[in-house]
């Protein structure tokens, strides 16, 4: 049966670190088809960090698109994680792991910071050493764009990101030689919201950023918001009234004029918590179910150090490795599944009380928005109510709003707060909010700044 819709359909695509999300989505934002590709995440070691980029970055979207089914978008966009970079043969087919967030081909020699920008500088050195005769060097979104349309264009956004190589205006011919490469070995760039190409009778939007697409459409847009997106990686925003310095963490503008967002990426994600129910057995993301039944108590839940890859904010320290504390032999799957899910909600209260804000409340959203027991901890770690958003797929939704811009269906980019809506709100659960507490201490003892 064909569901009712309201105005042109424009698909999002979000390439994310374990499966290519897609939605496609009416004028109000109502989702009418959604797809879900996965695709393998490689770690040779544990500090490197990769993908098969003709799988997960080309193949990948467009088999997404194509799950769809038999809508017909006016607009496409594609969303995808920074830093990523493979390089391409003349075909424009990946020929080298393409590199990730985190990985160690992207650390320099010197000292780590909050800003994590030499990252692409780092990745470009490195592939193009492994391929110096590669047409070309692309982040994921220009992989994707290109199998999608048959041009390697990446968004202004994006291209900010590897900054000092992009200078705002264009690549810099110095600095890009300084990493092997040329200039016109690097994508095209496109204004971010401007028509860059079309796939088949569709227009084609630039790109975006992931999580810069997901913040958007989440709808935490008060001072006081906390912005958690619950994704592989956890990503943690507070909404503040003025620019300001927090050690450890990034203070960038807000989607909406006047406000800014303090915080950034921790370790302490999805990709730790899936380890965690892998090596005990269980799925599901309950506590009760991973106990058959057996009740979880408060008073009694050992303290994880969730750092099996190291930390980025605040710690920016790849080198930390994970801990378990406190264990005893009346500790069951359960229980060790609940201090997992409780190490996410520290790292989440550690951000709160450090951007010096008074919280309201948190909006969660990526697919961690579906599993009770990480939404129970969150609200139970900072005593606030979580806001679960209604579509999960933030990145994807965002980016279908950014394709309706390009073309020419909306007037800007920041009007995507119109499609913010809340699914669920989960409350703190006030028997484990005083274990908690002490818990958190605990936590906070493990690394310091």
């Amino acid at each position: 049966m064909t569901e009712q819709t309201s105005g042109e359909i424009t698909v999002g695509i979000d390439i994310g670190t374990t499966s290519v999300k897609a939605v496609a989505a009416d004028a109000d934002g109502k989702i009418v088809a959604r797809a879900r590709v996965p695709h393998e995440l490689r770690i040779p070691r544990p500090d490197l960090f990769e993908h098969v980029a003709e799988e997960a970055w080309a193949r990948g979207p467009v088999a997404a698109l194509a799950q769809l089914g038999g809508v017909d978008p006016v607009g496409v966009s594609v969303a995808a994680m920074i830093p990523s970079l493979v390089a391409v043969d003349d075909s424009g087919t990946p020929i080298t792991p393409g590199l990730l967030y985190g990985d160690a081909r992207g650390r320099a020699n010197s000292a780590s910071s909050t800003d994590e920008s030499g990252e692409f500088r780092e990745f470009l050195a490195w592939t193009a050493a492994q391929a110096p005769h590669a047409r070309g060097y692309w982040p994921a979104q220009s992989v994707a764009n290109y199998a999608l349309s048959g041009t390697p264009i990446l968004d202004t956004t994006t291209a900010v990101t590897a900054y000092p190589l992009f200078d705002f205006v264009g690549w810099d011919e110095e600095l890009v030689a300084e990493a092997g490469a040329r200039p016109d070995q690097l994508p095209t760039i496109a204004p971010s919201g401007q028509p860059a190409g079309h796939v088949g009778d569709a227009v084609l939007e630039p790109g975006t950023i992931d999580a810069l697409a997901e913040q958007f459409v989440a709808g935490a847009d008060s001072v006081g918001d906390v912005l958690v997106i619950c994704g592989t990686t956890l990503i943690v925003w507070v909404v503040v009234e003025s620019e300001r310095e927090v050690p450890g963490y990034l203070c960038v503008p807000h989607s909406s004029p006047g406000l800014w967002l303090v915080g950034g990426p921790s370790n302490a994600g999805g990709l730790f918590l899936d380890w965690v129910q892998r090596l005990l057995g269980v799925r599901g993301g309950s506590p009760e179910n991973a106990s058959e039944g057996v009740s979880v108590d408060p008073s009694a839940v050992p303290v994880w150090a969730p750092y099996l890859r190291g930390e980025r904010a605040p710690l920016h320290k790849p080198d930390l490795r994970g801990e378990l504390v406190d264990l005893d032999l009346t500790h069951g799957p359960g229980t060790v599944l609940r201090a997992a899910f409780e190490a996410t909600g520290f790292a989440t209260r550690r951000l709160i009380e450090a951007a010096g804000v008074r919280p309201n409340r948190i909006v969660a959203s990526g697919g961690g928005t579906r599993v009770d027991g990480w939404m129970q901890a969150l609200a139970d770690a900072t005593t606030l109510p979580v806001d679960a958003v209604a579509v999960p797929e933030g990145g994807a939704l965002g980016a279908a709003f950014f394709a309706r811009v390009a073309a020419g269906l909306e007037a800007a980019a920041t009007d995507a707060s119109r499609w913010a809506r809340t699914g669920r709100r989960v409350d703190p659960d006030l028997r484990w909010t005083e274990a908690m507490a002490r818990r958190y201490e605990r936590f906070m003892s493990f690394v310091s700044l």
